[in-house]
């Protein structure tokens, strides 16, 4: 069989998907439909849909679009199998019911943008670089009845520089996710349905989650060390961003509430002189206090303020130093 006879349902939503559709139309894959989320309420009275990136690449490409409400809805499962796929390729999409994954005779796979077993989960690239890690990577996998559970067909690492950000790793991996799958789909097209996979491991007591980020998840611990902070607010930047609320440092209320988004930081070798998250500036240069040493603040955003460096923050903010994070 050729790549252009194999009938392929791609499933996925966000950007990061697009990488690898666009990877799958452009190489003459035959993608005959595309699934994915039901546009999205935007603006102030939610009166405006907004379809996802996926769906407007799928549009604008003449591509069949289903965006059922509802996975196991008998319309929408019976749509779906008169499309007759060979393959179905997931990324960054939802959970699937056993019906829907197991419709084609080829199985679906799903492109995940980590190392599988590890950061398993809805944020994968963000938890990687909260916690620190110089690796992550791609894995393509078998569905199954559990989340990023399913049989592993291949993996490509990719390095976490110190000072990058989720936007670095994400357009790494984006390009990365694409090469796996298209790989993944030749090796099956080349053994006509069988591929070499491997079972995951089942004990996941040492395992680190990718659970979904909320604003709450957000919020800064100063009490932390500077390199903790400092990979929170790269894994983190430049969304949702990494906040703290500004208080008083006398405990004084203010009429208005100030939250300090933080986007950019870098890390010093010197040792804090005051309560985490209390201010210094130094030569025009904004600190910041965590529980060992400094963290220099370098690019933030004031609530109802454009995202600025922090010099241009200093020239318009300049009792700083009266103020804390916390």
């Amino acid at each position: 069989m050729e790549k252009k006879d194999l009938r392929i349902i791609f499933m996925g939503t966000p950007e990061f998907a697009v990488g690898t559709l666009s990877t799958l139309i452009e190489g003459g894959y035959n993608v005959v439909a595309v699934v994915t989320q039901p546009d999205k309420p935007v603006g102030r009275h939610q009166d405006r849909l907004q379809p996802s990136a996926v769906k407007q690449y799928a549009v604008a490409h003449n591509l069949p679009v289903l965006q059922p409400v509802k996975m196991k809805d008998e319309a929408f499962v019976n749509e779906l199998a008169s499309y007759k796929a060979d393959l179905q390729v997931v990324v960054a999409f939802r959970m699937l019911p056993e019906v829907v994954w197991s419709m084609p005779r080829y199985g679906t796979f799903n492109v995940h943008a980590a190392l599988l077993p590890q950061y398993r989960g809805a944020a994968p690239i963000n938890w990687a670089v909260i916690n620190g890690e110089t690796e992550t990577g791609v894995t393509t996998f078998f569905l199954d009845k559990d989340i990023d559970t399913g049989r592993i067909i291949l993996q490509k690492p990719f390095p976490i520089p110190d000072d990058a950000d989720v936007e670095y790793v994400y357009d790494g991996l984006m390009k990365l996710g694409a090469e796996a799958a298209e790989e993944t789909i030749d090796k099956l097209i080349e053994g006509n349905g069988e591929i070499e996979s491997i079972a995951q491991p089942e004990d996941d007591s040492d395992l680190k989650p990718a659970p979904k980020i909320f604003k709450e998840t957000c919020h800064i611990d100063w009490q932390s060390p500077a390199k903790k902070v400092y990979d929170f607010i790269r894994g983190l930047s430049p969304y949702p961003g990494a906040w703290s609320d500004m208080v008083r440092v006398d405990g004084a209320k203010e009429k208005n509430a100030l939250t300090m988004k933080i986007f950019k930081s870098a890390k010093t070798s010197t040792a804090a002189n005051g309560e985490p998250g209390t201010f210094t500036v130094e030569r025009n240069k904004l600190f910041v206090n965590a529980s060992d040493n400094k963290l220099e603040i370098l690019e933030l955003q004031l609530s109802g303020k454009k995202r600025m460096l922090a010099r241009d923050f200093l020239n318009g903010f300049r009792d700083v130093e009266e103020y804390k994070l916390k």
